[in-house]
């Protein structure tokens, strides 16, 4: 006798974690991972904005050699904003909160995080910080720089020191609970069937950036009070004029800020394992090699700080071992983009929006973290050092690297968090238009910053407009790179086709639930009996 298979239900006939309530009340107070997540990419896009224009505005005022946009002091405040703003509180927070929010339970198995009130609470948090931050901006700006260096911070500026350094200590809580909860969600709440060596790469650095979040940020929030201490009660603690020591500040900043940086590519890194594996159809290659080398470069990541201080007058051993550490901590780092290389190979690979981004994740990441090599050599370093060959390199990781992965890992998992599909033609053009505007943006920085342009000046000599000209261009490129995703997105919310439950034949727990998923996530907990990645058959990864 033969059966009839019944359509799937549509999305608006299915309850699912979008519309099984409605109301601003129901999400404000929501406790679903799902809800959170979205609450959490509202907020950083609405700071991304802002900071984005802040770097669009720095841009057009370099222009010409004089710099006619703005006058210095505003300059000045400008990009120490940008700075702020896009660390603090986009890179850091952006595939944690966003991507990790919405994804860890479901690619565990689970109904929701380890704790789901205190997930909500780190939300809350972090809109208090931004709204520290956002009252810095209407009431004039900070004009230290994202590193808050003193004595200049400390005792002499005259702008919005205390407000800035308050959202930055404020946000701290929030990144440590998220990690908490991550740490916990992983440990505690795995599906039958799925071991450690079963788990998504995804995780594996998520895991790790979590173990640097709550070990690492309390130092910046200790950093943030003394420093307060040292500016509302005049305590010398950094200012050598009353007792203090300059080098103690950045000893503890760059302890936390270098880890910081795998904070914010660490979580990439997870993406592009992802991308990579699903659209060459290929399990990871050396897949246990990819997973501990998140948690290597975790651990070495609190041993390099010194190699910020190279010129600071630290001792030259002290300098000698940094610099050996540094080199070091590339290695992990290759070890990925070897082996994503590898999974490539002879891979049957498709080239939707998401890979071209993983793609010239690579690329980018790759000269990011080449040219770091040569920040980690004490001769090369002293010359380099202060000039825009660091403001380069450093965006070669951040933006080339972050948010590449932070744009991958959204086209990828959109069809899931929306349940529609965006157009894919115009997606891969924004992937082309970013890749193509960042590196007309950033490359002649390099080239700048041999010549001998040092950053974070408002003019500059008349030799290098050429080079600064086409930054500018490519900004300008850059930024209508980002903006077409977030207009397209808006609208495959409402008018795009739906995704089905697994579009990119994708493999995982996430693709085993319908898209969005319910509110549990799973109808009936998935039980687990295969590898992870496991594109060589076409059996379900659940024995559901």
């Amino acid at each position: 006798m033969s059966t009839v298979a019944l359509p799937e239900p549509s999305i608006q006939d299915r309850v699912h974690y979008l519309n099984v309530s409605y109301g601003v009340k129901s999400w404000l107070l929501t406790t679903d991972h799902k809800r959170i997540a979205l609450l959490y990419l509202t907020t950083i896009t609405f700071m991304f904005l802002i900071g984005g224009t802040f770097a669009t505005l720095m841009r057009i005022h370099l222009l010409t050699p004089e710099g006619t946009l703005v006058q210095p002091e505003t300059y000045n405040k400008l990009f120490s904003m940008h700075g702020i703003i896009m660390v603090f509180f986009f890179l850091i927070p952006s595939i944690p909160t966003v991507l990790g929010n919405f994804l860890v339970p479901i690619m565990v198995g689970a109904k929701d995080v380890a704790f789901p009130r205190l997930n909500l609470m780190s939300w809350y948090i972090f809109v208090v910080a931004c709204l520290f931050e956002l009252y810095v901006v209407v009431t004039g700006g900070v004009d230290t720089g994202w590193t808050f260096y003193p004595p200049y911070s400390s005792i002499y500026a005259n702008t919005h020191v205390l407000a800035a350094a308050l959202g930055i200590f404020i946000a701290g809580f929030s990144s440590i609970l998220t990690g908490l909860n991550f740490i916990v969600t992983i440990h505690k709440m795995r599906a039958p069937g799925l071991t450690w060596y079963r788990l998504p790469l995804f995780l594996w650095s998520l895991y790790a950036t979590s173990l640097i979040q709550v070990l690492g940020t309390p130092v910046l929030a200790i950093t943030m009070v003394l420093l307060a201490m040292e500016r509302v009660l005049g305590i010398g603690i950094f200012d050598p004029a009353i007792g203090g020591d300059p080098l103690l500040f950045q000893h503890l900043f760059w302890f936390y800020s270098h880890p910081a940086v795998y904070i914010m590519i660490l979580p990439s890194m997870g993406v592009i394992s992802e991308l990579v594996t699903c659209f060459s159809k290929k399990r990871i290659f050396g897949y246990k090699v990819v997973a501990f080398s998140s948690l290597a470069i975790a651990i070495l990541s609190f041993l390099v700080w010194g190699h910020h201080m190279f010129v600071s007058g630290q001792s030259v051993y002290a300098g000698l071992i940094f610099s050996v550490l540094s080199f070091m901590v590339a290695i992990p780092s290759a070890v990925k983009v070897f082996n994503w290389t590898a999974t490539m190979y002879k891979g049957s690979i498709s080239y939707n929006a998401p890979m071209l981004y993983a793609i010239g994740f690579i690329g980018l990441f790759t000269m990011g973290g080449l040219t770091g090599l040569f920040l980690a050599s004490l001769a090369t370093d002293v010359h380099l050092s202060g000039t825009y060959f660091i403001v380069a390199h450093f965006h070669y990781i951040m933006v080339g690297g972050a948010v590449m992965g932070y744009l991958g890992g959204i086209h990828f998992w959109w069809p899931k968090i929306s349940g529609r599909l965006y157009p894919d033609g115009w997606a891969r053009f924004a992937a082309l238009i970013v890749f193509l505007g960042f590196n007309l943006t950033f490359f002649p920085q390099y080239m700048l910053g041999y010549l001998g342009m040092p950053r974070r000046y408002a003019m500059y000599s008349a030799e290098f407009q050429v080079l600064n000209v086409m930054s500018t261009a490519g900004a300008s490129i850059l930024a209508v790179g980002y903006l077409i995703p977030l207009v397209y997105l808006i609208w495959s919310m409402r008018y795009g086709p739906p995704a089905g439950p697994n579009p990119w034949g994708a493999k995982g727990l996430e693709w085993e639930t319908a898209s969005p998923p319910p509110t549990e996530n799973f109808e009936e907990t998935p039980v687990v009996k295969q590898e992870a990645y496991p594109y060589a058959t076409e059996t379900s990864v659940t024995g559901r």
